[in-house]
């Protein structure tokens, strides 16, 4: 009897602690955050310039430390002159800003209300070139395919690629403590190229840069933004690894990025990197991100350094993460050595825009503030009011479930004139076929292109073009998932072969519903 009553008081004080804690937290989500007009604009100002410092940084090592990190002995240059070199010589690198620019300049022409599908239209019709999730998905609008059909992993190969993380620091910086708000932009935007993992990458960083405008404390960033996430996805597993690491290995990132190179390094879904050291998935470069913010501890340098050395796409993991840094510090924080590179450039337009930096610090600041108003924040005076968002989690989206990547096969052929037929047979229940339409006829010669039929078991699938203009171009030849388990035949069709042009193909990525993969085992005897 005693042990019941004992229980029965246990369990109300219990309920009655649960209860404090639920309007604990309810009021938490009605706390008001209090800064500036000056600060805001200050940290927008940091956010723009700190993802520049950043790209720049990494842009000598891009890609040429795949499966490694940079040794601590590789010099990697900066000094003032290094912004400017790259605008005049290299504009290419700035493609993660570039992409901000394109969707900024949507929302300053349209509004805030801007349809995901004048955000399509205004990227695949711009001027620059693209790859991965971002050209599949320009191919795609072009082609008919719109928004969010344009990047599922259905009909885009590279969804789960980095792409919408690179660019989604202008759904985070228009959106100040804003969680929820910046992950409804992300919503419409990074949908156009990317899903699952891939588009968990943008509203992640997104709701990074949110909270450095409520919050100085890069732990509580990194900790707090992962909410946006469903726990269900790798992506938040992924990083949630990552903060843990850091919390077992406070002074060694080193260690961190051999348990993430361990268990996160396989990728599945890009056609250019599975089964090879080549990684841009979203979730491992992500990782790197937050190695660098959690390990650089507030310390810009130290950052900056980090994230780059990780290896990968290191001008754009840096770029991140000194974006995310920047607008926490801002912008008259970041230190002169590392800022004063971006001095000469602040008025020239960036490549394929009509937008310089100093144009988008005051375009980035109206925005803001606007979506501020839009959201409830009460502005007096100098002060503005910033209720909190209570951060709720995106919906979970999973790409390439049950497809595990079995085989790459080289094929090196050419369909033209003189074959127009391409066939193989696979087992499994899925494949990629890469490869690129090309001029062998020199480079003044006019683009042409083709037109190209699949057929997967004897059943026409898909007809599709393929341009010799790279802006224009097919980023894969083919693709076909979700088939039954087993053995398949693929053709592909080339219906109007032209002198001086060929289809060039690459290799067949194999995928099957069954995984074999297996743990390595040592022999003992």
């Amino acid at each position: 009897m005693k042990n019941t009553i004992y229980l029965s008081k246990l369990l109300l004080i219990l309920l009655f602690i649960a209860s404090l804690n639920h309007l604990a937290a309810n009021e938490k989500a009605k706390v008001k955050t209090t800064i500036s007009k000056s600060e805001l604009q200050n940290k927008i100002k940091g956010g723009w310039a700190g993802q520049v410092i950043g790209c720049t940084f990494g842009g000598p090592t891009e890609f040429r430390y795949t499966g490694t990190m940079i040794q601590d002995y590789q010099t990697i240059p900066w000094d003032n002159s290094r912004c400017k070199w790259y605008y005049e010589n290299e504009p290419g690198l700035y493609d993660d800003v570039y992409m901000d620019l394109t969707f900024v300049d949507v929302f300053e022409k349209e509004g805030l209300d801007a349809p995901a599908v004048s955000h399509a239209k205004a990227f695949a019709n711009a001027g620059y070139f693209l790859w991965h999730a971002n050209q599949a998905a320009r191919y795609n609008i072009l082609n008919g395919i719109n928004p969010p059909e344009s990047g599922n992993w259905l009909d885009n190969p590279h969804a789960e690629d980095i792409d919408f993380q690179i660019e989604a620091d202008f759904a985070g910086l228009m959106s100040p403590g804003m969680v929820n708000t910046a992950s409804k932009v992300c919503d419409k935007v990074g949908h156009i190229m990317n899903y699952g993992d891939g588009w968990y990458g943008g509203v992640y960083v997104a709701a990074m840069y949110s909270l450095t405008f409520v919050s100085s404390d890069i732990n509580f960033v990194v900790t707090e933004a992962l909410k946006s996430i469903p726990k269900e996805s790798t992506f938040y597993q992924c990083m949630s690894d990552v903060i843990r690491w850091k919390k077992e290995y406070p002074n060694d990132w080193k260690r961190t990025w051999f348990e993430c190179e361990k268990k996160w390094s396989s990728d599945i879904g890009c056609p250019d990197g599975v089964f090879r050291s080549f990684n841009i998935d979203a979730k491992i470069n992500a990782a790197y991100i937050i190695i660098g913010l959690l390990y650089g501890e507030g310390d810009f340098g130290k950052t900056m350094e980090i994230s780059a050395r990780c290896g990968q796409d290191s001008d754009c993991n840096p770029a991140s993460a000194g974006g995310i840094l920047g607008a926490m510090l801002g912008y008259d924080a970041i230190p002169e050595y590392w800022k004063a590179p971006v001095y000469p450039v602040e008025d020239m337009n960036f490549k394929y825009t009509t937008m310089s930096l100093n144009t988008v610090y005051k375009i980035g600041n109206k925005h803001a503030l606007e979506m501020l108003k839009k959201n409830g924040a009460v502005i007096k005076g100098d002060a503005i009011e910033i209720l909190y968002q209570k951060i709720e989690p995106v919906k979970l989206e999973i790409g390439f479930k049950g497809h595990y990547p079995v085989e790459k096969r080289s094929i090196g052929k050419n369909m033209d004139e003189t074959a127009t037929e391409l066939n193989l047979d696979f087992k499994g229940n899925g494949f990629v076929l890469t490869g690129q339409a090309q001029k062998t006829g020199g480079s003044a010669t006019p683009d042409y292109v083709f037109d190209l039929e699949l057929f997967v078991d004897g059943k026409l699938v898909e007809k599709f073009k393929m341009s010799t203009d790279f802006i224009k171009r097919r980023h894969d030849i083919a693709w076909k998932y979700e088939l039954p388990e087993g053995k398949h035949q693929v053709k592909v069709h080339l219906l109007n072969p032209r002198d001086g042009y060929k289809v060039s193909v690459g290799d067949v990525l194999l995928y099957s519903s069954i995984n074999n993969s297996t743990a390595l085992k040592t022999d003992k005897k």
